[in-house]
């Protein structure tokens, strides 16, 4: 990759890490469904008006944005509302690479290489290392439900991958679509509507904000310039960059919210990432400019698609 283009992917990654702490910030004065509804009709509105249609059928751009969107995104509120550390959070999320590895293997019959299966061992070790030191001083339930919504991604990068539907910015702003309703159902259930309206009629500068470089900075730009990267170099190339998502997210909630992993969190997130690194990166010629218009977001469980939250 060029100079240039390599700084926009670390632009994107300091975005993509960063926005663990801003949710988690904003999510004191939002209820985290509630939060969520709001982050994605920003994303869909209005540009579902000037974007046009993926090229998908609408079951696959519902069943992406399902898993990718409702489920992931859900669950990833729901575990920072819980309590989830948000530098944690950036890291236990990547598991969804391991995940994609073996639900690929089953599901569609695409078997990973020696090398994936190796790297899947490494950074489920790490990931269990990461889970037993975090159970010792906190409650475990934040960590599952934040595993919740790495399994629900990665049924998304294989239902994406079995589909054939491209990673564009028309997928990112039509899948959006299927989120806001949902969540704002399911906000109105759990909360209550006497709080969805508290919540909306005393919107803090903090959440607002939130909202803003979630929806604009995270999921717009991010992955826009993001899909611009996959359109001109192969994957390989370019998912290795996401292993710097964890450690700017580790590293924000350190400065920003003071968050201080203990020493055994720290050993288990570098075994983790050395395997979710085993997993993704591969050396192979021919790493130039493509010609290819749009990347697949699961090229296949050899390539496996890591990318960070949108």
């Amino acid at each position: 990759m060029s100079l240039k283009h390599s700084l926009l992917a670390i632009l994107v990654m300091v975005v993509w890490g960063a926005n663990f702490v801003v949710i988690d910030e904003g999510l004191a004065d939002v209820p985290p469904l509630l939060f969520l509804a709001m982050r994605f009709t920003c994303v869909a509105l209005p540009l579902v008006f000037f974007v046009p249609l993926p090229r998908a059928s609408w079951r696959n751009v519902v069943a992406v944005g399902s898993f990718m969107s409702l489920g992931q995104f859900s669950l990833l509120y729901l575990a920072l509302h819980l309590g989830m550390p948000a530098g944690l959070a950036s890291l236990v999320l990547q598991a969804q690479v391991i995940f994609t590895i073996v639900i690929a293997a089953v599901v569609i019959k695409e078997p990973p290489s020696r090398r994936q299966i190796i790297g899947a061992v490494i950074g489920t070790a790490g990931l269990v290392l990461v889970v037993i030191a975090h159970g010792v001083a906190a409650p475990v339930l934040p960590v599952v439900v934040m595993l919740g919504a790495a399994m629900s991604w990665a049924i998304g990068n294989v239902i994406a991958r079995q589909a054939g539907v491209a990673s564009g910015f028309s997928l990112v702003v039509w899948s959006a679509l299927v989120v806001p309703l949902p969540a704002l159902g399911l906000s109105l259930l759990v909360d209550g509507s006497e709080e969805v309206g508290r919540a909306l009629t005393h919107l803090s500068g903090t959440a607002i904000a939130s909202t803003a470089y979630t929806a604009f900075g995270a999921s717009l730009l991010g992955y826009g310039i993001w899909n611009s990267l996959l359109a001109r170099y192969p994957a390989s190339a370019v998912v290795p960059f996401v292993l710097l998502v964890p450690i700017i997210g580790i590293a924000a909630a350190w400065v920003i919210q003071q968050e201080v992993p203990t020493v055994l969190e720290l050993i288990g997130a570098l075994i983790m990432l050395g395997g979710v690194a085993a997993a993704t990166i591969r050396t192979r010629p021919g790493t130039g400019p493509q010609t290819r218009r749009e990347a697949p977001t699961v090229p296949s469980s050899r390539d496996v698609d890591a990318s960070p939250t949108r």
